[in-house]
């Protein structure tokens, strides 16, 4: 009896620390799915951990009572597997915690389209390869800062035309998974930060046009594509729902929209997961 009282007071406890933990964080839904979000418990500490998915730095929320680990799933994760999250903490040996990838079905899309509308010419493929390179880099960023919320706002308001995750074959050959969501919008409308954040990138890219990327803190990144004018300057710091741009059409699309993608540790993650 007394152990069984034991045990439920440390479950009580570890409950209650979660809770105190998740509401003050905001956390995202979580989703332990290619594309999705794992949220692990690493109890408490007087200092935040550092951790790591690979090399990544991974978003640490919370505080003494309980950290929690709020790590992105790479799209490309194989279902099945268990990734390793490495967790360092001061003065302690560090530790490897496991995390096990469900399966999730993403749409597929066929289509067929005149070659010239997919293959590159030699320039525009020696752009892609810049562009891509340039990417990556930024969305490796990692701002020590807290994220004022890991809850979202809808970047603007229209159907949903295009979800995260869609698998697009063009004439027979596959191509990247959708690494955002997209939203069918008029050219021109306003086109809202997601959530207080920094402006890290802004330019004219060949796939997303005119684009820029709010760097919110903790490796969490958000990104708006074929934007029609920008409303923000590099470096400058917004407010969650302030204007950064218009909607439009640029970049390798057939109408308007906005592309909206999260990235959290350096993973596409799905950008539904964050919204009410």
């Amino acid at each position: 009896m007394r152990r069984r009282r034991f045990l439920q007071l440390l479950a009580g406890a570890a409950a209650a620390w979660w809770q105190h933990a998740a509401s003050a964080a905001d956390l995202p839904r979580k989703s332990q799915v290619p594309g999705g979000i794992a949220v692990l418990p690493l109890g408490p500490d007087d200092a935040a951990p550092v951790a790591r998915l690979g090399t990544e730095r991974v978003l640490i929320a919370g505080n003494q009572s309980g950290w929690l680990a709020v790590v992105g799933i790479p799209l490309e994760t194989e279902a099945g597997s268990t990734l390793p999250l490495t967790v360092e903490r001061s003065g302690r040996e560090p530790q490897t915690l496991p995390i096990a990838v469900g399966a999730k079905r993403y749409a597929t899309q066929r289509l067929k389209v005149r070659p010239g509308q997919v293959e590159l010419s030699p320039e525009d493929l020696a752009r892609f390869e810049r562009e891509r390179s340039h990417m990556d880099e930024v969305r490796r960023s990692f701002s020590e800062r807290m994220p004022a919320s890991l809850q979202l706002l809808p970047p603007c308001s229209g159907p949903r035309s295009s979800s995260f995750g869609l698998r697009r074959i063009f004439n027979g050959q596959p191509r990247s998974p959708h690494n955002g969501m997209d939203i069918a919008v008029a050219a021109g409308t306003l086109v809202t930060a997601a959530g207080e954040g920094r402006v890290i990138d802004i330019g004219d890219y060949l796939f997303s046009g005119q684009t820029v990327v709010l760097d919110h803190g903790q490796g969490l990144l958000t990104l708006y594509a074929h934007l029609s004018a920008f409303e923000v300057e590099q470096g400058a710091t917004v407010s969650a729902g302030a204007t950064i741009g218009k909607a439009g059409a640029t970049g390798r699309v057939t109408g308007p929209h906005l592309h909206f993608s999260v990235f959290l540790n350096a993973a596409a993650v799905d950008p539904a997961l964050f919204l009410d």
